[in-house]
């Protein structure tokens, strides 16, 4: 089909013939992931738009998409207003505008293999409201007029080595079953993907960018699990990895196992689980018991190895990243690039570097107004010159064998306002306020988020995405459960070992973006006189933070000298890597602030 016109209309005449009065359709896939294989990109096929989070609803007369903060300007970009509405989450939810748009009386379809329990009762209770059904689909509408829908990767599974995982899948299996002896639970449901890969030591190339594999798993309290995944992904070595605890089964076989399970004391995490993992369950009379996925916390608390693995991958990435800053410095003043030569270049720099499996997230590379747009993805439509006197963003990072990294920075391209100037200047001191932060053990990640908001407030403007996500050991570049926000998550007490992006943010509307970002990790400290346990940061990220966008007079003089003990941090990890010119500009870059 041609257009996204084409589709909508398509869908729409699929959904009478379906006895339907409308369809949901979320971007996600079987596991509630983030990032999805091309073969669930379902939303983009439909709408046109390109973000990583987002909802659609069809009516017979009327869509709507939804989407957060992060892409108010892109959707409006990327989909036709004359055939969407445009709805901004969380201020206006699915049920919501289900409950105020659904016909009287009508049918709404919904794929219970998209869609958690949890949503489905609010959306079902939303509907009864106004008469009407949530009805759950057997095959989706969607795929029934995607006529070229590209198949799941075959891609084979690889062992990820104990030397980076510092555990071996046995002994993360047995921490699981005591755990489950404790929970007086029979066995977990596994579905997050993410959670598979970590708890088996495995990898995948089932999802672009995010190294996973496509598959389900049950932990039992004895230790052993089965594995449903595609047989033909398994190679000798991996078989041979997993060993005789784990039994192997076809991932279409995942369901009917459910079924099998009645009258068992069944672990499933309502976040994590869809709709219809709970059907199953509940069809074969299985007892579930509603709790966290128990790989999601040991695998956001990285061990030793995990650390250190992920201090040697940014040493690497950190170069790169330099190399590329020495390389816009020169190249950007000649004039004659644009924002995919840059984003080219970044990679070929990270490729250049050793090491590299992926980038670990399209790079955002914004020049000028598509700064301002915060999850922005250059196109041959949307690419953009990176202009004298301009600022551009980039948003970039790798997937490497031993870690995962994301780092933001924004480069002044000539002379910058003093506007910009004072609002980078803002930003930095709310990242310095989060670096340098200390809290008590059992502190929430929402209680931290406005020392990084607190100097943009003061000036009256602010940020509308999250100051910091968790980011996972070769594994996703988003990874819960920690945050640092105060909508959309953030509830989790933060803990040492967790990796945690330190990010804030501002963006002018067709004029400019900013954003500095690290990573960080959440460390114990040892404080004299202390009475309570307490945390703080370690910067585990390392590049040169652009100076001529910094407004000294803006400064303390404790920040000033966070700046030079992190540039001089810089120079020591970073400039053995570097030689002649590359190696000189980074020392100018990262020279003591003037003094006052």
């Amino acid at each position: 089909m041609s257009s996204y016109e084409d589709r909508l209309t398509a869908l729409r005449e699929q959904l009478k013939r379906d006895r339907l009065d409308g369809f949901v359709v979320p971007l996600t896939d079987e596991h509630m992931s983030e990032y999805v294989g091309s073969y669930a990109q379902r939303l983009a096929w439909l709408t046109g738009f390109q973000g990583s989070a987002g909802s659609a609803v069809v009516l017979p007369e009327e869509a709507a998409i939804f989407t957060d903060g992060r892409y108010t300007l892109q959707v409006r970009a990327q989909v036709d207003g004359r055939h969407w509405s445009f709805q901004s989450v969380p201020e206006t939810s699915i049920a919501d505008w289900l409950q105020a748009h659904a016909p009287q009386g009508g049918r709404i379809g919904y794929d219970p293999w998209l869609h958690t329990r949890d949503w489905v009762d609010r959306a079902r209770t939303a509907l009864a409201e106004k008469g009407a059904e949530l009805v759950p689909v057997e095959r989706n509408p969607v795929d029934a007029v995607w006529e070229d829908r590209p198949e799941p990767s075959p891609a084979r599974l690889v062992v990820h080595p104990d030397v980076y995982a510092g555990k071996s899948s046995a002994a993360k299996r047995q921490e699981m079953a005591d755990w489950l002896k404790a929970q007086k639970a029979d066995a977990a449901v596994l579905s997050a993907l993410d959670s598979i890969a970590w708890t088996f030591n495995v990898r995948g190339k089932d999802v672009e960018h995010t190294p996973v594999a496509l598959a389900f798993a049950l932990v039992h309290q004895d230790g052993t699990a089965d594995l449903f995944v595609a047989g033909e992904k398994l190679g000798d070595e991996v078989r041979q990895h997993l060993g005789n605890g784990v039994r192997i089964h076809e991932r279409s076989d995942f369901e009917p196992y459910l079924r099998t399970l009645g009258g068992r004391r069944i672990v499933v995490d309502p976040e994590r689980a869809v709709a219809a993992i709970f059907a199953a369950l509940d069809g074969a009379g299985a007892t579930i018991v509603t709790k966290r996925d128990p790989a999601v916390l040991p695998k956001a608390t990285k061990n030793e190895a995990e650390i250190a693995g992920h201090k040697a991958a940014q040493a690497r990435d950190g170069a790169a990243v330099a190399r590329f800053l020495h390389w816009l410095s020169v190249e950007a003043p000649r004039g004659g690039l644009d924002e995919m030569k840059a984003s080219d270049k970044l990679e070929q720099f990270r490729r250049e570097g050793g090491d590299l499996r992926d980038l670990s997230f399209p790079t955002i590379s914004g020049s000028g107004a598509n700064g301002a747009i915060v999850h922005y993805r250059a196109s041959e439509e949307t690419n953009r010159p990176i202009a004298p006197d301009s600022l551009y963003l980039v948003d970039s990072g790798g997937q490497y064998p031993d870690g995962t990294t994301d780092i933001t920075r924004t480069v002044a391209i000539g002379t910058p306002s003093a506007e910009m100037r004072d609002r980078f200047t803002r930003v930095l001191k709310g990242h310095i306020a989060l670096a340098r932060a200390i809290f008590p053990s059992g502190t929430r990640g929402s209680q931290l988020d406005v020392l990084a908001r607190q100097y943009l407030w003061r000036a009256g403007v602010d940020y509308a995405h999250g100051t910091g996500h968790g980011v996972g050991s070769y594994l996703a570049v988003h990874e819960g459960p920690q945050r640092i926000a105060t909508f959309g998550g953030g509830d989790e007490a933060l803990r040492a070992g967790m990796i945690i992006s330190n990010e804030p943010g501002y963006y002018k509307t067709g004029e400019y973006g900013i954003r500095i970002e690290n990573l960080v990790l959440v460390i114990a400290l040892d404080l004299p006189g202390a009475e309570k346990p307490m945390l703080g940061f370690e910067t585990l990220t390392y590049a040169p933070i652009d100076r001529t966008l910094i407004d000294l007079a803006l400064l303390t003089d404790e920040e000033r000298g966070w700046i030079d003990d992190y540039h001089a941090r810089v120079k020591t990890l970073i400039g053995p890597q570097l030689d002649g010119e590359a190696k000189a500009w980074l020392e100018a870059a990262c020279a003591p602030l003037e003094a006052r």
